[in-house]
């Protein structure tokens, strides 16, 4: 049986909603329009928008509300200050004074395709680049979810994309955490992923039941709370290969993946009974 792949992001987000466990870990999320835009930014000073359907961070904006305030005379008399806009989009960014100007060069952006927007989330950075974590959920040999991995991709330079694809890098979790949590902390944050990896597979199969891994990807606040940016159904295995010390961790996550035959067993290798 083949293993099942969701390409719509909203798709999925609808699937993780209808569930209070996971639909607390959900940013608000709606399909891009004109009127979302304005109703979005109208409570939030930041937003990303991204296509409902893409891989590698490819088309994902970031989109923002903001005010300058370095004229003293307009403060001192009491003039409101107007607010202003500004789109990220690769390693470009653009002002505009009003939202029209800005869903304009959205749509000029974006064409005909359905996009999404997202709330989003002031994320932790490490060493003044933003970051956000890979979760490895998979189905084992015995029919249950298990998360397998958790890695951490750091942005590259004046980006707003932590994948790989866009020049972003990979980090141990400790390592972008060590900054802002402790040890005991971090520990108790990595069980936490877990288990919302595990919940997410459960939840996701009950409309996908042929799923067998997900890569749920994840944005840290101040708080240190969990929001799932998306899920991945055909996430990437080599970086747990890559940059984990500890070979144990990989040679499970190759055991269930060629279990529910993603990938081949090596030659010569014989089958594990996992």
């Amino acid at each position: 049986m083949s293993i099942q792949r969701v390409s719509s992001k909203w798709a999925k987000t609808k699937v993780l909603m209808r569930n209070k466990q996971t639909a607390a870990y959900i940013p608000l999320t709606m399909k891009y329009s004109q009127d979302a835009l304005n109703e979005m930014l109208k409570d939030e000073t930041m937003v990303y928008i991204k296509p409902d359907v893409g891989t590698y961070g490819n088309g994902v904006m970031c989109a923002e509300r903001f005010t300058e305030t370095e004229d003293s005379v307009e403060i001192q008399n009491g003039t409101s200050v107007p607010e202003r806009y500004r789109l990220h989009y690769g390693t470009s960014i653009e002002e505009f004074n009003s939202l029209n100007d800005l869903h304009r060069a959205v749509r000029n952006q974006i064409g005909k395709k359905v996009y999404l927007i997202q709330h989003g989330i002031a994320k932790l950075k490490h060493k003044d680049r933003s970051f956000d974590l890979r979760v490895l959920t998979q189905k084992t040999p015995h029919g249950t979810w298990e998360s397998t991995g958790v890695i951490a991709r750091v942005a590259a330079k004046n980006k707003v994309i932590t994948n790989y694809h866009s020049g972003g890098s990979a980090k141990l979790l400790h390592e972008v955490l060590s900054d802002h949590a402790s040890r005991q902390e971090i520990n108790a944050l990595e069980k936490q992923l877990y288990a919302l990896g595990e919940d997410t597979g459960k939840q996701l199969q009950k409309e996908y039941p042929r799923l067998k891994e997900l890569g749920l990807d994840i944005a840290l606040d101040k708080d240190l709370y969990p929001w799932i940016l998306e899920v991945n159904t055909l996430p990437a295995i080599f970086p747990f290969k890559k940059f984990f010390k500890d070979k144990s961790v990989y040679r499970r996550i190759e055991r269930y993946a060629i279990a529910y035959g993603r990938i081949s067993a090596p030659k010569g290798r014989r089958k594990s009974k996992a």
